[in-house]
């Protein structure tokens, strides 16, 4: 009765000075006290941290000088040269197409390069024809056309002003990029063609 009792008075004493509490070792006999009083019991181990160091500062790594060394080669190096894409070959005359929609009769016919040429009402002038590149993925020819409409004037007259229908590009191999768009007439772009010597 006499050890249950310190027992517990050593416990409460535990729990009120907050020491750590011990593993507790299966009772001997009523001596358990005094051997705890006597100091017999190995004392607690020191939890508390160690002291923290702090680390030292790295090194530059060695490698550093020879990345600059490969930069400042790198800056050193001439720039890439910056290839010019090849000219469009330029032609002397276009080939163009025209329909009368009204009598359905069409024309093949050859327009030499700032010369106009007259289908019926229309007057044709091609300021350039162009082939493609041969940098470029799609051939075909490309021609900048002015077309004006001008009926012929009634004999002994003066012909009336040229009223211009169509400015612009047109393009052999998509015709209804840039059509030509009117009423009774349609034409387009056949081809670009290099004119015979003396032609």
């Amino acid at each position: 009765m006499r050890s249950v009792c310190l027992g517990a008075a050593l416990t409460a004493l535990v729990v009120l000075t907050g020491a750590p509490v011990l593993a507790q070792t299966p009772a001997t006999g009523g001596d358990e006290a005094s051997q705890l009083l006597e100091g017999s019991v190995p004392a607690a181990h020191n939890y508390a941290r160690p002291p923290q160091t702090t680390p030292a500062p790295a090194k530059p790594a060695a490698a550093a000088p020879a990345q600059d060394a490969a930069d400042d080669s790198a800056s050193d190096a001439p720039p890439p040269k910056v290839v010019a894409p090849a000219k469009r070959p330029r032609r002397n005359a276009a080939i163009l197409q025209a329909l009368d929609k009204v009598t359905a009769e069409t024309l093949r016919f050859e327009a030499q390069v700032n010369q106009p040429v007259r289908y019926k009402d229309l007057v044709f002038t091609v300021h350039a024809c162009e082939d493609s590149a041969s940098d470029e993925t799609q051939p075909g020819s490309y021609a900048h056309i002015e077309i004006d409409s001008q009926p012929k004037a009634p004999p002994g007259q003066a012909p009336p002003p040229a009223r211009q229908l169509f400015r612009g590009w047109m393009f052999a191999n998509a015709p209804g990029v840039n059509p030509f768009q009117h009423p009774v007439y349609d034409a387009w772009l056949i081809a670009c063609k290099t004119a015979a010597p003396g032609s």
